[in-house]
């Protein structure tokens, strides 16, 4: 009796869990591949996320990182996307192995193509073919969005020219252009979502960037939160405003629904 009791409660237990399977297919059925892919002669390692329960071509959204380069937060995000039915590639930028843990380093790093735009914009638009090839992807509803220094890298894609539905950068790093004309080739809805006190992004530097948008009449938009500073959606960025740099829990969920609402507007 007790033989037939542990099996009939294993029975019991596997059909539950079924049930559950059943009711959220999508908490089963997130994959993340890890792709590796050229650019030059170099060896660059992204990752392709999506739930296989879907069907058909979807809209794919590319993310490129933080100055770090793929990090849990790019990951958590990539999955939440996935999610909300889209394909998602996170790029990586720097190269396959080359993974900076210090400031100090990332600095070193990023400045490599915070200061060489032509170089940035080569590493978006390799990203973006691969995504826009992708057979789980339709080419003509594609979005990509970025933190920090990503948040530069998909702008640049933007003034590429590369035909994109939507750009948008959480605490983006660095507003600047070196090359404003070319802001007149975004075909993209670009929606930039800072903090108010991210130092990287004086009020100086963001009516320059308003400027030019509205120059080269761009859709656009910038949204403000108040008392939120860089980092603001990084669950791992602590709480310390002093630095510059601090997570905002309700500044996160803010710019993430302000990122869906474009997106249901815009890809589908």
């Amino acid at each position: 009796m007790k033989r037939m009791g542990s099996w009939s409660g294993a029975i019991a237990s596997f059909f539950i869990l079924a049930a559950l399977i059943a009711a959220h297919p999508a908490l089963a059925a997130i994959k993340t591949r890890t792709i590796d892919y050229k650019i030059g002669t170099g060896t660059y390692q992204g990752y392709l996320v999506f739930d296989d329960a879907g069907h058909g071509k979807r809209p794919g959204v590319l993310i490129f990182p933080a100055w770090k380069g793929v990090s849990d937060n790019e990951r958590v995000h990539a999955e939440r996307l996935a999610r909300l039915g889209y394909v998602v590639f996170i790029a990586d930028i720097y190269g396959k192995g080359v993974h900076p843990t210090t400031n100090m380093e990332a600095a070193a790093e990023s400045s490599k193509y915070i200061g060489n735009r032509a170089l940035y914009r080569r590493h978006v638009l390799a990203a973006y073919d691969l995504l826009r090839a992708n057979p789980m992807v339709d080419p003509s509803r594609i979005a990509a969005i970025g933190y920090c220094f990503g948040g530069v890298g998909a702008l640049e894609l933007a003034r590429s020219g590369a035909d994109i539905k939507d750009v948008v950068g959480f605490h983006v790093a660095n507003l600047t252009n070196p090359t404003p004309a070319d802001d007149s080739n975004i075909k993209a809805h670009v929606l930039v979502l800072q903090g108010y006190l991210d130092p990287n992004t004086p009020p100086a530097a963001r009516h320059a960037f308003e400027e030019n948008m509205e120059k080269a009449h761009v859709d656009w938009q910038l949204v403000l939160y108040g008392g939120t500073a860089h980092c603001y959606t990084d669950a791992k960025a602590g709480n310390n405003l002093a630095h510059g740099c601090a997570y905002n829990p309700v500044a996160e969920r803010r710019s993430w629904q302000a990122m869906k609402d474009l997106f249901a507007a815009t890809l589908h």
